[in-house]
């Protein structure tokens, strides 16, 4: 076996990489990249957020973060208007077609697809994720 396929860090963003390939046509469908669709998660779960409570649950910058959210208020999908708590920070929520999206999302199956994909039970999936969210937060996201 080479050094490289030694790698654990190797291992993690080969099996990243063979996820968003397995996500990517089913998300090709909605008009969605990887990264929106995460946007679109946080969203989903808590309507009316602060970009920078969407940043800490992705774990994604404001410099990667505010050009996708303004794509995603390009297609209608959800507005950005400025907080009445604080005039500096914007609060993002969904428009109905950003919650019927939600619906399209869950016929497409997204989760089901590469639950049945990959030849793994489903408590060796629920232990996947537990070790991956430990990484996550040991490293420090």
């Amino acid at each position: 076996m080479s050094e490289l396929k030694k790698q654990v860090c190797f291992a993690l963003y080969s099996a990243s990489n063979a996820v968003m390939r397995a996500y990517r046509p089913l998300l090709d469908k909605l008009d969605l990249t990887y990264t929106q669709y995460l946007v679109m998660l946080s969203l989903w779960a808590r309507d009316e957020v602060s970009l920078k409570e969407i940043g800490q649950e992705t774990g994604l910058d404001a410099g990667t973060l505010t050009p996708i959210v303004k794509r995603l208020e390009s297609k209608g999908w959800l507005t950005r208007t400025v907080s009445s708590e604080d005039e500096r920070q914007k609060c993002i929520g969904l428009t109905e077609a950003g919650r019927q999206l939600q619906q399209e999302v869950r016929e497409c199956c997204l989760a089901d697809n590469l639950r049945n994909q990959v030849d793994l039970a489903d408590a060796e999936l629920a232990q996947l994720k537990q070790l991956c969210d430990r990484i996550s937060a040991q490293l420090g996201r």
